[in-house]
């Protein structure tokens, strides 16, 4: 049997003359974490619904699975599990009804209605809320609740996009908890974010931009690609310095302040630090390379003064 839960090959998806979706390729892991990044209008949102059977692709190849995504999609919605940024909950049905509904949607058998009800209940902590109206339940609750119906199943692969969109540090945090407690069971989970911080969570990163893929690997892999630096810059004045950086330092793709000192995005570190140690000649000022984060990574790549990638 095939080691991957997903393979694309050339996928691409056009809108008219738009091009949402352009020669992705890319394979996933059965039992992986997989995070897919990229800026809002990125093709992240169109990616997903072709893999899940709901769009046809225009051109290229993809299996989820095992099953082909332009002939066998009822094949492949038996087999996932799919949460949207929006929760996909009926609001004006209590939590219990909503429960009971998806039970019957996925065809659940009756003998194990029971246990997958319970089971839900549980694992999003809803057992004083059964009678609650969806509408009323607290955002967390909320989307723990559209998780378990998603998954009630007990799907092989989870896409989730945008899942905990609008969601608080503490419930976004319980719910990667429940995401890596479904991957030791043996599921495969697909996910969208745009917070940096749960990207570190996946076990392997996809980037896309315009459409394209930029950078594939994990986040390790990924903080060290050569092509990028990262640079700490500690002086009196970092606000008023931040301008001149911007100004006159070379291949600066981005400069931030964090508490007292300045983080620099760079093209090539060594220029860039001449280019410092001159601009603050005769001055106190402490200047290091960092490690790049994540987000630093996302900004270089998707700079749009950077020329357009090729595909990969």
């Amino acid at each position: 049997m095939s080691q991957w839960a997903v393979e694309v090959e050339n996928l691409e998806k056009r809108f008219g003359d738009f091009v949402a979706v352009d020669g992705l390729s890319f394979r996933v892991r059965k039992g992986e974490v997989f995070g897919f990044l990229g800026p809002n209008g990125a093709g992240k949102s169109t990616t997903i619904r072709m893999l899940c059977g709901i769009l046809p692709p225009t051109g290229g190849r993809g299996q989820v699975a095992g099953f082909d995504i332009r002939t066998e999609a009822e094949r492949i919605k038996e087999r996932i599990g799919y949460m949207s940024q929006r929760f996909s909950l009926y609001e004006d049905l209590t939590v219990e009804q909503n429960i009971d509904f998806f039970s019957g949607i996925y065809k659940i058998p009756k003998a194990k209605k029971r246990d997958r009800k319970d089971w839900v209940i549980q694992m999003a902590g809803l057992e004083r809320h059964l009678k609650v109206r969806t509408s009323l339940l607290p955002v967390g609750l909320k989307q723990r609740l559209s998780l378990g119906c998603a998954v009630m199943h007990e799907p092989d692969i989870i896409f989730l996009d945008e899942p905990t969109a609008g969601v608080d540090p503490l419930n976004r945090k319980r719910f990667w908890d429940l995401i890596y407690d479904m991957t030791e069971r043996g599921a495969t989970v697909f996910v969208t974010t745009h917070y940096m911080d749960e990207a570190e969570y996946c076990d392997r990163l996809g980037l896309i931009h315009g459409g394209r893929l930029v950078a594939l690997g994990s986040p390790g892999e990924l903080k060290s690609l050569p092509e990028q630096g990262s640079l700490e810059v500690r002086c009196e004045d970092p606000k008023g310095a931040m301008e001149r950086i911007r100004k006159e330092v070379p291949g600066v793709l981005e400069v931030a302040l964090f508490g007292d000192a300045l983080r620099l995005m760079v093209e090539d570190e060594g220029l860039a630090m001449e280019a410092i140690m001159r601009l603050f000649e005769g001055k106190h000022m402490k200047l290091r390379k960092i490690a790049p984060s994540l987000e630093d990574v996302f900004i270089f790549l998707t700079d749009p003064s950077r020329s357009r990638p090729g595909k990969k």
